[in-house]
């Protein structure tokens, strides 16, 4: 049985089932052009917190060979965040300080966010370590997540990548996901998928 942990700041509770490190594995199967990626991979992600409105996340993806080599994939970090309008008792932009006292959210606060579906709207974004970043909007509604990008950027030398969705759920006290992807000239289409465990 997941355990959620207690004292999180009130923002993090829709996503509090999200919190550990998870591992398992997963399968590609993606064709753009005359070319098929596929193969079994290996997953680990985390999500943490420091204190903030914000949950921490970083995720690693190794190709595994026949002889149990392991070929890195993806290595991507990023922040899960629920939808609000900043004010004046949050920091920033940079290292600007709040210029406001920060009262203490509460469960009301964060209950007035529910959106007219029963979840509640999600910001997330994501860096990935090829040159690829990724904003992604959605929503979290009870242990299932659904996220599709809203602006991707990458650098001048990264591959074509022009959107995604990603789906995650918890089933079964497992952290399941698939992702799709609009690649290499190809439009949106199903990409790859894994079932992770807590590791923690």
């Amino acid at each position: 049985m997941i355990e959620l942990p207690t004292g999180l700041p009130a923002d993090l509770v829709p996503l509090s089932w999200l919190l550990g490190v998870w591992e398992g594995t997963g399968v590609i199967d993606y064709e753009a052009g005359e070319r098929l990626f596929e193969g079994e991979f290996l997953h680990r992600v985390s999500f943490s917190h420091d204190g903030g409105d914000y949950l921490n996340y970083s995720a690693n993806a190794w190709l595994l060979g026949t002889g149990g080599e392991r070929t890195p994939l993806v290595s991507e970090m990023g922040y899960w965040r629920l939808s609000r309008a900043a004010t004046d008792a949050d920091a920033g932009p940079g290292l600007l300080p709040a210029i406001a006292a920060a009262p203490q959210r509460t469960a009301d606060d964060v209950e007035a966010l529910r959106n007219p579906l029963g979840g509640f709207d999600l910001e997330v974004s994501l860096v990935h370590a090829d040159g690829v970043t990724e904003l992604y909007l959605g929503q979290v509604k009870g242990p299932r997540i659904d996220l599709a990008t809203d602006a991707v950027v990458r650098t001048a030398n990264a591959k074509i990548y022009a959107a995604a969705s990603r789906m995650y759920g918890l089933v079964d006290e497992h952290l399941l996901w698939a992702w799709d992807i609009a690649a290499l000239g190809r439009e949106l289409s199903s990409h790859a998928s894994a079932r992770l465990a807590r590791m923690d």
